[in-house]
């Protein structure tokens, strides 16, 4: 672990800043796709991609212990959760803006605060607790249940993050014996082999070029979003380089009016204010309890 110094917290920033960049064009290029590729295809090229890129970068340093899990079967449920996340997310692109995916995603450090009171056991003060209400409020807001904005396709963004804080929950148990990079691999190769026979099945074969590329690009940008994250830990921690992941939401919004013409109303603005700020809270909070711990 590298010394946390001002110039490598720096650097952090930049990497973490770059994996939320990578990410917000994956989305954006997923959702272009999804409009004419079935989703599962879609999917599926986007893990192939993503294990081949890992491989590349790894294995030449790593060699055999790039693919020793030391603990498969959690290994292959993370990866089956993946594989369900991410077509949940792009299957959700088809019909909703990038703003309100976005924003959906942006409720999974709320979902983790509450899963870890109910199944680990953590104590969680009143005013965390008023946080975690307010962000589900800001969820509501951009959800708008029985209003004729509403669109179902937010629910399968709700699946999404739900599965995204159960997922972020095991990654901390992996976390203690498995190497990130392993971890990584594992969880786009078990997700390539879960999808195989779906998206061969749905097989449409892309008709331009510029398919195929956009295709290889959103692998290549999950890799390296990925990369980039593992990277920005090394130099700075997660108190330092939660607040930057919020930015993604700039990027998505940028991406979906720039592609797609799309400008996010005031109730999926307002919605994600709400549920930034209670994440952001929950972050500070969680770090300022830790600090004041006797056993800190």
């Amino acid at each position: 672990m590298l010394r946390h110094s001002a110039r490598h917290r720096r650097i952090g920033i930049g990497l973490i800043t770059l994996t939320t960049l990578m990410f917000a064009v994956l989305d954006t290029t997923a959702k272009w796709l999804v409009l004419s590729i079935p989703v599962l295809q879609v999917v599926w090229l986007r893990f192939l991609t993503h294990s081949l890129f890992s491989v590349a970068v790894f294995a030449p340093s790593m060699g055999r212990e790039l693919v020793r899990w030391r603990q498969p079967r959690l290994q292959v449920v993370r990866g089956m959760m993946l594989a369900a996340m991410t077509g949940l997310n792009f299957w959700a692109l088809q019909y909703l803006q990038l703003a309100e995916t976005g924003a959906m995603q942006f409720s999974v450090p709320i979902l983790i605060a509450m899963l870890s009171a109910w199944w680990l056991g953590e104590q969680l003060d009143g005013r965390r607790w008023v946080a975690i209400a307010a962000g589900f409020i800001g969820v509501l807001i951009i959800i708008q249940p029985g209003s004729q904005t509403f669109h179902p396709a937010i629910l399968l963004s709700a699946g999404n993050a739900v599965l995204y804080a159960l997922f972020n929950l095991l990654t901390r148990h992996l976390a203690s014996t498995e190497h990130p990079a392993t971890m990584q691999l594992a969880s786009a190769a078990v997700s390539t082999a879960v999808l195989t026979p779906f998206a061969l099945w749905t097989w449409q074969t892309p008709s331009t070029g510029f398919h195929w590329l956009m295709l290889a690009l959103a692998g290549l940008f999950g890799g390296a979003g990925h990369y980039f994250a593992a990277q920005a830990h090394r130099f700075a921690s997660a108190a330092v380089l939660g607040p930057f992941l919020y930015q993604q939401i700039l990027y998505m919004t940028l991406g979906g009016w720039l592609v797609f013409g799309q400008v996010p109303d005031r109730a999926v603005l307002l919605g994600a204010t709400v549920v930034v700020a209670s994440g952001l809270y929950l972050l500070w909070r969680e770090f300022q309890v830790k600090a004041e711990s006797p056993s800190a």
